[in-house]
């Protein structure tokens, strides 16, 4: 990943030290389990411990002359080991490591993006309670609709955030599987319980059944996760550049002394955090469709795969930290116009009141039919010439037969909106989510 989107703490997670540590790890539990059951001496195991390491530079150097990754690493090992390293990797094939270091680093990598998600969680939850009863219209089809508020806005983001943390617990559930089981993953020269051992010290389950590699399904469903949260950001981001619209302007982001929005044009003020998120999550679902073209490997393995988890392994993880602390960061400092949001809703001079008025119809005894006919036509001169639907409907005899004035201007009330606003914070963050 470029540096431009890479975070410190997930970036290390992926170099080549941290890689090969978790390689040379996964090797001395391996001699630690051999040794328990007697196949490598009890002296050898101790200096394999003592002396066991590896140069990053000198693994490079050989892997360019063996064309092999887990070979050069093994060489470099046993030029600090000596004599002893003849114990290392005994009965194993390269997946039993590739595969196992991967679990693990995934699994660390999932520790950051859930942290990350707890922290938008709460940002989220601070955001909505501050606005509950924020009124603002609510849009379908790009259309003014009825009102909602902008901190309901905030609660439906936090239950999809909620949902994604579940998912990407499952996920990386699914994707921390261990496999010590040999070359075509039969345990043909290594007993089972050494997978049992080394998966148990790394927190890991072992592959119930495997072939020399650890199916792709898991890696494939774990990566799908990751783009689907990506997909929630870059959905609650385009949510912010509608709304940051100039004809709009209900909220956008913030706009730092200093900052500059356009090289041409002085007055410009961009969504750009939100646009790059939008961006970044196409990236993400490419990742997950190569994960899912992993699954697809010839007979009991072949290579095919390995390129493509070399790239989006440490690109999808290191994307989303970086995405979810934008995103996160961009919320926080969102700058919100309640003022500009009631402008906004009374644009339409009361037409979004409509249904209420077809309610109150039907109940007079109008069929449904004849109520929407009734509130259609004036909501229509509304629209189109600039009326006041309340005095509309006054106006018209066909409801003022059914309704007196008290009681069609007593359906003009915005409070009606926000009646069952607690209620849904209830289900959302519980009774004791306290009040803004």
């Amino acid at each position: 990943m470029i540096p431009r989107y890479a975070r410190k703490e997930m970036e290390a997670i992926w170099s080549p030290e941290n890689r090969f540590r978790k390689w040379l790890d996964i090797e001395l539990l391996v001699c630690e389990a051999l040794a328990a059951k007697g196949e490598i001496p009890r002296g050898a195991l101790r200096t394999i411990r003592a002396k066991a390491g590896f140069d990053v530079g000198r693994i490079d150097e050989i892997e360019r002359t063996v064309k092999h990754d887990v070979i050069a690493f093994l060489t470099s090992v046993a030029e600090h080991v000596g004599p002893d390293s003849r114990y290392i990797h005994m009965g194993l094939t390269s997946s039993d490591i590739l595969d196992t270091s991967l679990a693990v680093l995934l699994k660390e990598a999932s520790g950051i993006l859930l942290a990350d998600i707890d922290h938008l969680l709460g940002i989220l939850k601070k955001k909505a309670l501050r606005h509950r009863k924020t009124l603002m219209i609510g849009r379908t089809h790009g259309i003014h609709a009825e009102p909602v508020t902008f901190g309901l806005k905030m609660a439906v983001w936090h239950q999809e955030m909620q949902r994604n943390r579940e998912r990407l617990v499952r996920a990386r559930d699914a994707v921390a599987c261990g496999k010590i089981s040999g070359a075509v993953g039969t345990f043909a020269f290594v007993d089972p319980g050494v997978e049992e051992h080394v998966c148990r010290k790394l927190g890991l389950t072992p592959e119930p059944a495997a072939t020399q590699i650890v199916q792709r399904d898991r890696h494939a469903e774990f990566f799908a996760t990751l783009a689907l949260i990506a997909s929630s950001l870059e959905k609650f981001s385009t949510e912010i550049r509608h709304l940051q619209r100039t004809e709009v302007r209900e909220a956008e982001e913030y706009f730092s002394p200093g900052q500059k929005g356009s090289s041409a044009m002085p007055h410009k003020r961009n969504p750009v955090l939100s646009e790059n998120l939008s961006g970044l999550a196409r990236l993400m679902r490419g990742y997950a469709l190569a994960a899912m073209e992993n699954i697809a490997l010839w007979h009991e393995r072949d290579i095919s795969h390995s390129s493509v988890e070399r790239v989006i392994a440490p690109d999808a993880t290191i994307l989303l930290d970086f995405m979810l602390n934008r995103f996160a960061g961009l919320v926080e400092n969102l700058v919100v116009y309640p003022e500009r949001m009631m402008e906004n809703l009374r644009l339409t001079r009361g037409v979004i009141f409509s249904q209420q008025v077809l309610l109150k119809l039907v109940e007079r005894k109008m069929t449904r039919e004849q109520a929407y006919a009734v509130v259609q036509e004036n909501a229509m001169r509304a629209w189109q010439e600039g009326l006041e639907f309340k005095d509309l409907l006054l106006a018209d005899e066909r409801v003022r037969s059914v309704m007196g004035r008290k009681e069609i201007e007593g359906v003009f009330r915005l409070e009606s909106f926000l009646e069952n606003v607690d209620y849904i914070y209830d289900r959302v963050f519980g009774r004791k989510r306290g009040r803004s």
